[in-house]
């Protein structure tokens, strides 16, 4: 009775403290956020009143790059991919100095064109204010751990405006296959918090229900379920894509700012070849893709390149917004094909193709209730972890640890990172297969 008592009142006071610490983080993160949301936002909207802004592409790439390399080179690329990174390699340690660098490469990138997204510098932001108030506070690894994840969730959360997907998304995006119940609670106390506090300052958010959509009768689950798959082939595509333009760039030159400018010079060309709309956050053709206005057909590889060729050559940001966008893309030019309703697809790829290439199907399919409304819950919920298992084991996040393999017919080392991982086809499976249908007819043979 007594062990009994010690360990709820040991749990209790651990329950005490990690709701302060993550309403904590929560209400930080909330702040930077909102901060980081209107300096980005006034920036992109003075440059791009300019009709042939995008001709300072170069410049723009060329400057990222510079603060990249001089300043912080963990503000290079995603921000999504360096914090997961600093949770399995550091135990969540995080450099100061990564705060104002990746704020300042966002914005530059952004700024002047790049294709690139805010989700993941405000998690990568959030998640270093979370070690440093860890640091301030003498903790742990494993504590530090739980606090830089509370920050990614908070990050998430007070971007996207989805405070319960945000919460599962800090979690699910460390391991392919498996969540870290132990930071559960803190980390939904850190996402509420932080969406709450972004609202409070004035941040508005992306809201599209959709209404009724019927029953899930078989016909249209046997479409979902077509769907799931064409996202998935989308979401490995934008992985090779987004890998190929990085070998692309190392093969050009080895020192980045000067990578920077030829990369300008290339998007400059593409732009000019198909326009300006898949320059930036994307937020317009999102919107136009949730509306069920016919896009070109193209427009999700385009999407793609853009934001491939952004980061292969200098460009910072985040990669889930791209992703975001050219999932909605995608999901439009399926309905289209299919004579569906565009918009509906257009929800539902908006979630699948980040579901798969993240390998986060729990988040996505809670991110499309938050957005989307809860009609869209059993559709949305069956494409994404069909797209989750259609991408195999590679991820848009290349220091994603392999927690479980997504079949038992294939070889993977399991704890290892998605970016090392090797699969291999067991063939041992086939002979235990053979040899049961041999044991099978045996025994009929015997009966008869």
């Amino acid at each position: 009775m007594r062990k009994k008592l010690i360990e709820e009142s040991v749990l209790f006071v651990s329950i005490l403290k990690w709701v302060v610490l993550a309403t904590a983080v929560g209400a930080i993160v909330g702040v930077a956020t909102a901060l980081f949301i209107r300096i980005l936002s006034w920036s992109t909207l003075s440059v791009s009143a300019h009709a042939s802004y995008f001709l300072i592409l170069p410049l723009g790439l060329l400057a990222s790059s510079l603060i990249t390399r001089y300043v912080d080179p963990h503000a290079k690329g995603y921000g999504t991919d360096r914090v997961i990174e600093a949770v399995h390699r550091a135990s969540g340690k995080m450099r100061a100095r990564v705060i104002p660098a990746k704020l300042a490469a966002t914005i530059v990138t952004a700024s002047v064109g790049g294709s690139v997204g805010q989700v993941g510098p405000c998690s990568q932001i959030g998640a270093a204010l979370a070690s440093m108030l860890a640091d301030l506070l003498h903790f742990g690894d494993g504590d530090r751990k739980k606090l830089v994840i509370c920050g990614i969730s908070a990050g998430f959360a007070s971007v996207l405006g989805a405070p319960v997907a945000g919460a599962i998304f800090g979690l699910e995006v460390l391991f392919m296959g498996s969540i870290l119940y132990e930071v559960l609670l803190p980390s939904f106390i850190a996402g509420v918090t932080s969406y709450h506090v972004s609202t409070l300052l004035g941040i508005t958010y992306l809201h599209v229900p959709l209404g009724a959509l019927g029953p899930l009768s078989e016909a249209f689950l046997l479409k979902i379920v077509f769907a799931g798959i064409f996202f998935g082939i989308c979401a490995a595509l934008s992985i090779e894509i987004l890998k190929g333009s990085r070998m692309m760039a190392d093969r050009i030159l080895r020192w980045g700012p000067v990578n920077g400018v030829i990369g300008g010079l290339i998007l400059i060309g593409m732009t000019v070849l198909f326009s300006t709309d898949y320059l930036g956050l994307g937020v317009e053709l999102t919107h136009r893709a949730l509306q069920g206005v016919e896009i070109a057909w193209y427009a999700f590889l385009i999407k793609i390149v853009f934001t491939g060729m952004t980061f292969a050559f200098g460009g910072s940001g985040g990669i889930i917004a791209p992703l975001i966008c050219a999932g909605a893309l995608a999901g439009s030019f399926f309905g289209g094909i299919l004579g569906l309703d565009r918009a509906t697809f257009a929800a539902i790829g908006f979630v699948s193709v980040l579901a798969g290439a993240a390998n986060t199907p729990i988040a996505m399919s809670i991110l499309a209730i938050e957005l989307f409304g809860p009609s869209i819950a059993p559709y949305a919920a069956i494409s994404c972890v069909i797209s989750f298992l259609m991408t195999g084991h590679r991820s848009v996040f290349p220091a994603q640890r392999i927690a479980a393999t997504k079949s038992s017919s294939i070889d993977v080392e399991i704890g290892g990172e998605v970016g090392d991982a090797r699969s291999e086809y067991k063939r041992r499976d086939k002979s235990l297969i053979d040899t049961g249908i041999r044991a099978a007819d045996k025994l009929r043979k015997k009966k008869d």
